[in-house]
């Protein structure tokens, strides 16, 4: 049974998408971020980076969402298209581009202590960016991979769902995005995927020890 570390983040669920899409066993392990779990010996043993998601499986074991869907993808041979080069670009796409860009979009917004402008634009305007390209993808095609739901679907969905959350009334600029979301967000298995946030009962507050355990290079940790 694979050994699934998770929390609710939009990396997270991702992974939780794709091992209930795919019809996988295996045991939620939650990491409470806002009370630093993941920053004890023994996860750091699995992750050094001091992230989630992380799984073992057996022998194996994965760290980074985006690696992690398409080494489920590869173990099962399922949601795998056939045009590997556009699977993989877009893929990276989401990993490189879109979680980034809008992940400081978002912790600038809401978690900087002070509001720098310079920050907030410079994030604000690639998080734009991002999903525009993303938009115009699926302005023409069904899926980011053509007619076939893949794993790029999952791994954008992670962020994709919380769109309308993250953008405010920015989010109305990108319909296509909210149809795909939709769509995926009403499908059993991704419905199953969230329903893992009621396993176990994360910490909500942002407080100090929130901020240190999340935010080690601005906030000391004790």
């Amino acid at each position: 049974m694979i050994k699934f570390y998770y929390s609710t983040a939009p990396n997270p669920m991702k992974v939780a998408l794709c091992l209930e899409e795919m019809g996988l066993a295996y045991e939620p392990i939650p990491v409470d971020t806002r009370k630093g779990e993941q920053h004890k010996p023994g996860y750091l043993s699995i992750n050094p980076n001091a992230k989630v998601p992380s799984i073992v499986d057996g022998d194996t074991t994965m760290f980074d969402s985006n690696a992690i869907v398409l080494y489920l993808a590869e173990k099962t041979g399922k949601f795998l298209p056939k045009n590997r080069g556009e699977t993989l670009s877009w893929l990276m796409f989401v990993a490189s581009g879109i979680g980034p860009f809008t992940g400081q979009y978002v912790h600038f917004k809401n978690y900087a202590p002070e509001k720098i402008a310079y920050a907030m634009n410079r994030y604000e305007f690639e998080a734009l960016r991002h999903w525009g390209i993303v938009d115009a993808r699926l302005a023409k095609h069904k899926y980011m991979v053509g007619d076939t739901y893949t794993i790029v679907d999952m791994a954008l969905w992670g962020w994709a769902r919380l769109v309308p959350n993250i953008l405010g009334d920015q989010a109305a600029k990108f319909g296509n995005v909210k149809r795909l979301a939709d769509e995926i967000s009403a499908r059993p298995a991704a419905q199953k995927a969230v329903a893992i946030k009621d396993r176990h009962a994360f910490k909500t507050d942002m407080d100090d020890e929130a901020k240190r355990s999340m935010f080690p290079g601005n906030y000391v940790r004790t």
